[in-house]
C-alpha cells in the first residue's frame, strides 16, 4: 500500500458548555467532605475536556450514523469475566469513513458475532488528531464565581428514591457551569492512498462528527441534563505538504463561521 501525506486540515474553535458540564477523573476513592464524582482537572486543577472523550464520543456517534453498529462489524475490544463485552467497529473496508478517519488496530480480532477478522493488510496512520480543550479562564467570570461551590465547578445533588421505603440515596456530582468555553483544536490529514487522494472526504465527515455531538451529550449524566455543547468560533485552515518547508506563519483560514450552522466549505 502506497500513503503519502498531502496536508493538514486544522481546526480550531471553542467548545461552549450550554448545560453542566460533568467529565469525570476515574477517581474510585473518596476523601471525607470530599466530592464523591470529581471532574478531571489538569496538574493547576482547571477542569479541561480530554481529547480522548472527544474523540471517542464522535467515534461512537459516526458508527451508529454511518451504520456500523451490527454484529458482524463490531469487533470485541474488551473482554470481561462475568461482564458485559465492550464492543466498537472496525472494518477492511479502506473506504470506510469511521475507520478511515478514527482508525482501525493492527492485527487479528474476534467480531461479536464470533467470527474472525484480521486487519493487519487494512491499517493506515489513523486521520484524525484531537487535542485535549484547555478552560478558557475569562468564560467563567468573577459573577459566575460568586455562586460556584468550588474554584471553577460547581456541586449538583441528586437523589435515588427506594420505590418501597422512598429512602433517600443522595448523592453529588462535580460539573463545569453552563457557559463555560474551552479551545479546541483538531487536525484531519490528508492522504493519498494507492493514488486516491482524500481531498475533503475526511474533513466533512469530521464536520458530521461535530455536529452530532452538538444534538447528543458530551461526558457523563447526558440523559439527566448534563453534557450539551456548542462549537463556536470556528477557524479552518489548511496546511499543505509543502507548507511545511517554507514560513506558513501567515496561513490565512479556508473558511471561519460563528457557529456549525453558519460553516460553509468551498
Amino acid at each position: 500500500m502506497d500513503v503519502i501525506l498531502k496536508g493538514k486540515y486544522i481546526i480550531k474553535c471553542k467548545i461552549e458548555a450550554q448545560t453542566g458540564l460533568h467529565i469525570g477523573e476515574g477517581n474510585n476513592s473518596l476523601e471525607i467532605g470530599g466530592i464523591d464524582n470529581a471532574v478531571v482537572k489538569d496538574a493547576k486543577g482547571r477542569p479541561y475536556i480530554p481529547g480522548s472523550s472527544l474523540k471517542g464520543k464522535m467515534r461512537a456517534l459516526m458508527e451508529f450514523a454511518e451504520g456500523k453498529v451490527r454484529d458482524n462489524l463490531l469487533v470485541v475490544s474488551v473482554k470481561r469475566e462475568g461482564r458485559p463485552e465492550i464492543c466498537l467497529h472496525m472494518c477492511d473496508d479502506l473506504n470506510c469513513p469511521v475507520c478511515g478517519l478514527f482508525g482501525r488496530n493492527h492485527g487479528s480480532h474476534d467480531l461479536k458475532s464470533g467470527e474472525k477478522i484480521d486487519l493487519t493488510d487494512a491499517v493506515i496512520p489513523t486521520r484524525l488528531i484531537v487535542r485535549d480543550a484547555k478552560l478558557i479562564e475569562t468564560s467563567i467570570t468573577e459573577e459566575m464565581k460568586e455562586n460556584l461551590d468550588l474554584d471553577w465547578t460547581e456541586v449538583k445533588f441528586e437523589n435515588n428514591i427506594d420505590r418501597i421505603t422512598s429512602k433517600a440515596h443522595p448523592r453529588q456530582s462535580e460539573r463545569v457551569p453552563a457557559g463555560a468555553q474551552f479551545s479546541a483544536e483538531f487536525v484531519v490529514n490528508r492522504f493519498e492512498v494507492d493514488s486516491k487522494d482524500d481531498q475533503k472526504y475526511y474533513l466533512e465527515k469530521f464536520i458530521k462528527a461535530m455536529k452530532l455531538l452538538e444534538d447528543d451529550y458530551l461526558g457523563g449524566q447526558g440523559s439527566r441534563g448534563n453534557g450539551k455543547v456548542k462549537f463556536v468560533d470556528i477557524e479552518i485552515f489548511y496546511k499543505d505538504s509543502s507548507d511545511y518547508e517554507k514560513d506558513s506563519s501567515k496561513l490565512q483560514p479556508i473558511a471561519t463561521a460563528k457557529s456549525l450552522d453558519e460553516l460553509k466549505l468551498s
